[in-house]
C-alpha cells in the first residue's frame, strides 16, 4: 500500500492535513466521505510529508495505551460511537504508532469489522491481553469495562516497570562513576603529580610505583581497554540473546543480592495483576494464563507459567504446578490455592497483586537508600587510594630531607 496526504473539511467546519496508507485515491476518498468530511484534495506523499520511520523510539508504551483506554472509555460513556471516538481518539493520539494503528483500526470498524478483529490485525502494536480483553468485551456486551480493566492493568504496569527501572539505574550510575573517576585518576591526576617526584629522582614506594605502572598501561594501551571492554560486552549481548545464554543470564539476575528479590517480586505481581484482569473479563484460564506467561519477563517465569498452562489442561490445579516449579514464594501458591477452593481465585490475586506491587515499591526504596551512601563510600575509597599512592613519596622526601 502507498501512502497519500490528504486535505479535508471536517464535519465541524475545521481544515485538516493528515497522511494515510490505501491501496488507491480513490478508497481514501470514499472512507474520507463516509466519515462526513469533504475532500478537498487526495495525492500521493512527498517526501516532505511522509511519516518518517526512525529505526527507535516507534515502541507503544504502556502509559500510551491507559491513556489511550481512558480516554475512550470516556468518549464512548458519552454516547460517542465506535467509530467517531476511534477518529477522536486518532486524532488526538501522541505516539506516531499507535496514532497509525488507530486510523487503521477505525478503517476496518468503518468497513464493518469488530473492533477486535482490527487490533488483532496489528498485533505488533496492540497487546495480545488487550485483544483478549477487548474480544471479551465484546462478546458480554460490557466493552467499556473491558477497556477500564486495561486502563487500571497498563497503569500498574506502568509504575512497576519504573520501580524496577530505578531499582536497575543507582548499580549503573555506580559503575559508571567508579570507571569514570578511576579513569580520570589514572590519565590526568596521577601523570601530574608523577612528573614532579620524577625530577627529583627519588625512590618510589612499591604501592605508589604499582599504581604509576597501571597508569602508565592505561595511557598507553588505552584503545586496548576499551577495545576489550566492548568486546566482553558484545560477546554477552550475543550470548543473552541464544537461548541457552537466556536461561543462563535469567538465573544469574534471579541470584543476584539486591536485584534478584526485587525482580522475583515483580513477576509475582504481574502474575497477580494480569490473571486477575483477565479472569475478571471472563477469559478461560488455560488462555489467561498463557497470555500471562507471555507478559513475563523473565525466562524461567515464562517457562513454569507455559508448563502450568499444559499441566492445568491435563486437569490439575494452577496452585500445583506453580508450587513444583520452586520459583513462586510459598504465599502465592498458598494464596492461589486457597482461591480455587473457594471458587474466588480473582480477589486472591488482586490481593497477591497489591501485596508485591507494594513490596516492589518498598524494597526498590529502601535499596535507593542503600545505594547513596554506599556509591560515597566506594568514591571516597578510590579517591583515597589515590591519595595515598601521592602521599607516599611526599612523606618519604620529607623524612630524607629531615
Amino acid at each position: 500500500m502507498a501512502e497519500y496526504q490528504y486535505r479535508i473539511i471536517t464535519p465541524e467546519g475545521k481544515e485538516k492535513k493528515g497522511t494515510m496508507e490505501s491501496k488507491s485515491t480513490e478508497q481514501i476518498t470514499a472512507l474520507l466521505k463516509s466519515q462526513g468530511n469533504i475532500v478537498i484534495s487526495v495525492g500521493k506523499a512527498d517526501l516532505m510529508h511522509k511519516e518518517v520511520k526512525l529505526p527507535f523510539g516507534g515502541s507503544v508504551k504502556a502509559r500510551d495505551f491507559s491513556i489511550f483506554c481512558r480516554q475512550f472509555v470516556s468518549i464512548i460513556s458519552a454516547g460517542v460511537s465506535i467509530i467517531n471516538a476511534l477518529e477522536m481518539m486518532t486524532d488526538s493520539t501522541e505516539n506516531k504508532t499507535l496514532r497509525k494503528a488507530l486510523a487503521g483500526v477505525q478503517e476496518d470498524v468503518s468497513k464493518g469489522e469488530s473492533i477486535t478483529m482490527a487490533m488483532k490485525k496489528r498485533s505488533k502494536v496492540f497487546p495480545g491481553m488487550l485483544c483478549n480483553m477487548v474480544e471479551a468485551g465484546e462478546a458480554s456486551g460490557s466493552l467499556e469495562t473491558a477497556f477500564t480493566r486495561m486502563a487500571v492493568q497498563f497503569e500498574k504496569e506502568e509504575k512497576l516497570r519504573q520501580s524496577v527501572k530505578k531499582a536497575m539505574i543507582y548499580p549503573i550510575i555506580l559503575v559508571v562513576l567508579m570507571i569514570g573517576i578511576l579513569f580520570l585518576m589514572l590519565l590526568w591526576v596521577i601523570p601530574t603529580f608523577m612528573g614532579m617526584f620524577a625530577e627529583l629522582d627519588a625512590e618510589m614506594p612499591a604501592f605508589t610505583q604499582a599504581i604509576i605502572d597501571l597508569s602508565d598501561f592505561v595511557q598507553a594501551r588505552w584503545w586496548l581497554i576499551l577495545l576489550v571492554g566492548g568486546g566482553v560486552f558484545g560477546l554477552i549481548k550475543w550470548y543473552s540473546s541464544t537461548k541457552q545464554g537466556q536461561f543462563t543470564m535469567g538465573w544469574v539476575k534471579l541470584k543476584m543480592p539486591v536485584l534478584g528479590p526485587v525482580q522475583r517480586k515483580t513477576e509475582c505481581a504481574r502474575l497477580g495483576r494480569t490473571l486477575c484482569t483477565l479472569l475478571g473479563a471472563g477469559v478461560p484460564l488455560v488462555e489467561a494464563v498463557e497470555i500471562t506467561a507471555r507478559s513475563m519477563s523473565s525466562v524461567h517465569y515464562k517457562r513454569s507459567m507455559l508448563d502450568a498452562k499444559d499441566q492445568i489442561m491435563r486437569g490439575r490445579a494452577l496452585s500445583q504446578p506453580l508450587k513444583s516449579s520452586g520459583l513462586f514464594p510459598p504465599m502465592v501458591t498458598h494464596m492461589i490455592g486457597i482461591g480455587e477452593e473457594t471458587g474466588d481465585i480473582e480477589t486472591m490475586l488482586e490481593n497477591i497483586a497489591n501485596y508485591y506491587e507494594e513490596d516492589v515499591q518498598t524494597a526498590t526504596d529502601q535499596m535507593m537508600a542503600l545505594m547513596e551512601p554506599m556509591i560515597i563510600i566506594v568514591m571516597a575509597l578510590v579517591v583515597g587510594v589515590m591519595i595515598v599512592a601521592i602521599m607516599q613519596p611526599m612523606m618519604t622526601l620529607y623524612e630524607s630531607i629531615g
